[in-house]
């Protein structure tokens, strides 16, 4: 008589289930560290991003400032009127401060930095720039 059932032994399904959780369970404890990784990179990429937008709001501000009133102070109390993450910038004003004159203006901003991946950013400092014509 012939049978149709496989001649290898049969497994129970328990034993066979349980050998499959503990595989995925190891899969997930090797893999989900580098996916949290590469996720904090990202968002720290997009913190970046979002800061260097800021200091070229920022610089655009204080450089309005400048032209009507060409003194760093002016640039500086334009920032905090400004608000957010730009009101603790540094600012730098150069050049030909006098009326018809060009003037320099220089912002320096930190990055916001994450605990993961803020100590890989090292000494990172977005800087921009933008010379104004100074009004008289």
């Amino acid at each position: 008589m012939c049978s149709s059932r496989p001649t290898e032994p049969l497994r129970s399904w328990r034993t066979g289930r349980r050998g499959d959780r503990a595989q995925a369970t190891v899969e997930l404890a090797l893999v989900l560290p580098a996916v949290v990784l590469l996720l904090v990179l990202v968002i720290q990429v997009g913190l970046v991003a979002r800061d260097r937008v800021a200091a070229v709001a920022a610089v655009r501000v204080a450089a309005r400032a400048v032209i009507v009133e060409p003194s760093p102070e002016a640039a500086q109390r334009a920032l905090r009127n400004h608000g957010g993450p730009v009101a603790g910038a540094r600012v730098t004003v150069g050049g030909q401060l006098h009326p018809g004159g060009f003037a320099r203006v220089t912002v320096e901003l930190e990055p916001t930095r994450l605990p993961l991946t803020g100590r890989f950013l090292g000494g990172v400092v977005l800087r921009e720039q933008l010379t104004v014509f100074v009004e008289g």
